[in-house]
């Protein structure tokens, strides 16, 4: 079974290096960009297919020559070479685990203070720097579609997006409640306080994933306001968009131009509805019979970042760290991101052993 599978690993990623020199695929802009992709998916698997070809072969000819006298050297990869062929043959399995169809999407990632008032608003504050500074790190760039700033600092909620390939199978984990213990600036007494915020992850949709009847759409313009209440032009650009079979609204004012921030609602409501779609058909199959980790809904509780003993803990997959620092200050998410991204191959994994 391993063989073969390794086998045509090694032969689909020779066709694909074929493919990206041929002359014909390369002036198709789309069919380049597929096979590409498909390119860059299969390199995991096929390093450590060429790992293992490589290893089998060593271990077979270290065999070979113990059996014609004793060879320190040889008799090293006898010994250490089988346990490395069985880990080999497991990371080659996780690494062609069907992936998430919406993987290599751009996403918005909505954020909003949860219980704790001001100290949860400045929390949101705190997790919109490290989701940035994470995406940086990533090399992906950053937009933000909308924002409610507190007026103690941080955000009631901020809508931003993120562009690059391969963003949502990267801040995909992040979605749920997540918890901050500390002492808030204000707290006289120092006492240790809990507030949260929650973050939503949307794939985003192209019109392609999600039909839109612009006759379910009521469209409303009204004039931009500030902090409290003040007008911040005199025209009406602002737009709120309410799909009406969903009850779904969308409003965008950050733009000064009525097109823009339509355009921005929209594609804040296909996300949104692509991502009711995607709930309803995961909730048929069994519930998800394990393949994601954790919901991801806004209700379940996913990380607490408690600031007295300076550790953070993914409650997903029972994971602490004690760089609060690094990860709340610098985006440091890897640790999180890793652990969790090889959690979910896991269970797919599973799954497809069950299906």
């Amino acid at each position: 079974m391993i063989e073969q599978l390794v086998k045509q690993i090694r032969a689909r990623f020779a066709e694909l290096e074929t493919l990206m020199s041929d002359p014909d695929v390369i002036a198709d802009r789309e069919r380049y960009a597929e096979v590409g992709r498909e390119y860059r998916q299969l390199k995991t698997a096929h390093d450590l297919a060429e790992e293992y070809a490589t290893l089998k072969d060593d271990l077979e000819g270290a065999r070979e020559l113990l059996a014609e006298g004793e060879d320190e050297e040889m008799r090293a990869v006898v010994d250490e070479a089988p346990g490395r062929i069985l880990e080999l043959e497991e990371e080659i399995r996780l690494a062609m685990v069907e992936r998430d169809p919406s993987d290599e999407k751009n996403v918005i990632v909505e954020i909003r203070a949860g219980t704790g008032g001001d100290e949860a608003a400045l929390f949101a504050g705190d997790l919109y720097k490290m989701l940035t500074r994470y995406a940086e790190l990533r090399g992906f760039s950053t937009d933000v579609l909308s924002q409610s700033a507190s007026e103690a600092g941080g955000f009631k909620e901020v809508t931003f997006e993120v562009r690059g390939e391969g963003a949502y199978s990267v801040f995909k984990f992040e979605g749920g409640t997540h918890r901050v213990q500390r002492v808030p600036e204000t707290e006289s007494q120092g006492r240790i306080h809990t507030s949260t915020a929650t973050i939503a992850v949307l794939p985003e949709a192209e019109e392609v994933d999600v039909q839109v009847d612009q006759n379910d759409l009521q469209i409303d313009v009204y004039r931009s306001s500030g902090p409290g209440g003040q007008s911040v032009n005199t025209t009406d650009s602002a737009v709120r968009i309410t799909h009406k079979p969903t009850g779904i609204v969308v409003s965008m004012q950050d733009e000064k131009s009525q097109l823009q921030n339509r355009d921005k609602a929209m594609r804040v409501l296909r996300a949104r509805l692509l991502e009711q779609q995607v709930a309803e058909q995961q909730a048929q199959i069994a519930s998800e019979r394990k393949a994601q980790v954790g919901s991801g809904t806004r209700a379940e509780k996913v990380r607490t970042y408690n600031f007295p003993q300076g550790r953070i803990t993914d409650h997903r997959i029972k994971h602490t760290s004690h760089n609060l620092d690094g990860v709340l200050g610098n985006g440091e998410l890897d640790e999180f991101t890793n652990a969790l991204s090889a959690e979910e191959k896991r269970r797919r994994l599973e799954t497809a052993a069950e299906g």
